[in-house]
């Protein structure tokens, strides 16, 4: 009979870690170097001396148990903190289960050759400086100028929330330095989408992650009047967005198939009742899991919204806030891992990740896959997500068999 994760353990790590953080609406708030992030890294840390293996954590703040071996690092994991008021499984669940597989391979007395390792990695979610700071600066793709000048989403300093910490801009430029030879990496996540809960399949294999490319934007005209000023005289900028929105979604399906476009955030100036919008600000989240697609999309959208500004008398501008690239997730760690699924009898479905994860970053510097279990009814980065844990059952012993084959 083939090893197997104990999965009463599992979940009781992650509804004890799902008490860190644990906020007034019901969800989970752990920002990277939070008082809730602080405390789940010392418990996390507490969780890998308990089972034996050995601790380190590098300048970033990443966190790594280590089950030594004679050849080069196979590495699992993904991250603990939390969007603001989220739920208490999306990252959590890899970087528990990573830890329950190095237990159960340490309690049957195995030797794999290679060493294994679990890893946490700081600010997935992109609280501080641009998402995935921790796996940024473990390969190495970190801007020294945007990380020493950055501002958080709070509004602060980077420096002034790493105040009272051991970590700097310094020493999380210098984490890339203490990386070890890797040889891949494998992260189990929830798909943070329907696809899996809809089409009733409990785990999927990932075959692509899309690049993202993240705008500040905004439509200028001239604010006026909103009793007294016609509207062939008018330069309202909302109208501009309200142009370039549907027209975007447009492009978008009919031209660049895989690819989604998406406005989150829309503030009007001066924002009153009586008073014709002079500047709108909203964000621009373009995704793609082509690279060409990506270029193209991004380029398309901007050419759109300079010929909307020119219609409309107005002006348009954008600051391009954070950029990642599409990862193709190699055709061996894909075939590896559903084959190992074939042997465990589990049901599969492969599919591309919308979303982006530390794997994208981690691809950079070694062979990275991912498995996904399902988000039941879709939900993700709410009170309300949730797993069921024979899928995780599933997905963490899938994880378990093919860490087990790379690691020799």
């Amino acid at each position: 009979m083939s090893l197997r994760i104990d999965l009463d353990r599992l979940h009781k790590d992650l509804e004890d870690l799902g008490q860190l953080g644990r906020d007034p609406r019901g969800g989970v708030s752990r920002p990277s170097f939070s008082r809730a992030d602080l405390e789940a890294r010392d418990w996390l840390k507490g969780r890998i001396r308990e089972a034996g293996l050995e601790l380190r954590e590098d300048g970033a703040g990443n966190i790594f148990g280590r089950l030594p071996g004679a050849g080069r690092v196979v590495m699992a994991g993904s991250h603990l903190d939390t969007v603001v008021n989220g739920g208490m499984f999306d990252g959590a669940v890899g970087v528990l289960a990573a830890l329950e597989c190095l237990r159960r391979v340490k309690e049957e007395g195995l030797a794999p050759v290679k060493t294994m390792e679990v890893a946490s990695f700081t600010d997935e979610e992109g609280n501080l400086v641009g998402d995935f700071l921790g796996s940024r600066a473990f390969a190495g793709l970190i801007d020294p100028d945007a990380l020493r000048a950055g501002q958080t989403s709070f509004g602060m300093p980077l420096k002034d929330i790493l105040a009272g910490t051991a970590f700097t801009p310094e020493t999380i430029l210098g984490a890339s330095r203490e990386r070890p030879d890797l040889e891949a990496y494998l992260e189990l996540h929830i798909e943070q989408g329907p696809v899996l809960d809809t089409e009733d399949v409990p785990v999927g294999i990932v075959e692509a992650i899309a690049g993202k490319c993240w705008r500040l934007c905004s439509f200028t005209g001239r604010a006026g009047h909103a009793g007294t000023t016609p509207f062939e005289l008018r330069r309202d900028a909302f109208l501009g967005l309200a142009d370039f929105a549907p027209k975007a979604t447009r492009l978008a399906a009919a031209e660049y198939e895989g690819s989604m476009v998406t406005i989150g955030k829309i503030t009007a100036h001066p924002g009153a009742f009586s008073i014709i919008p002079g500047q709108v600000d909203f964000s621009l989240d373009v995704r793609s899991v082509s690279a060409d697609g990506l270029a193209g999309l991004e380029r398309a959208l901007l050419t759109l919204a300079e010929d909307i500004a020119a219609t409309r008398g107005l002006g348009f501008v954008s600051k391009l806030i954070d950029k990642a690239e599409p990862v193709r997730i190699p055709a061996r760690i894909q075939d590896l891992l559903k084959e190992e699924a074939k042997k465990l009898g589990y049901e599969t479905l492969s599919l591309p990740s919308g979303a982006g994860h530390d794997a994208q970053m981690i691809a950079s510097v070694c062979e990275a896959g991912m498995i996904f279990i399902p988000s039941p009814d879709g939900i993700s980065h709410s009170p309300e997500e949730s797993v069921r844990w024979e899928d995780l059952d599933k997905g963490a012993n899938l994880l378990l068999a093919a860490w087990l084959r790379l690691a020799g």
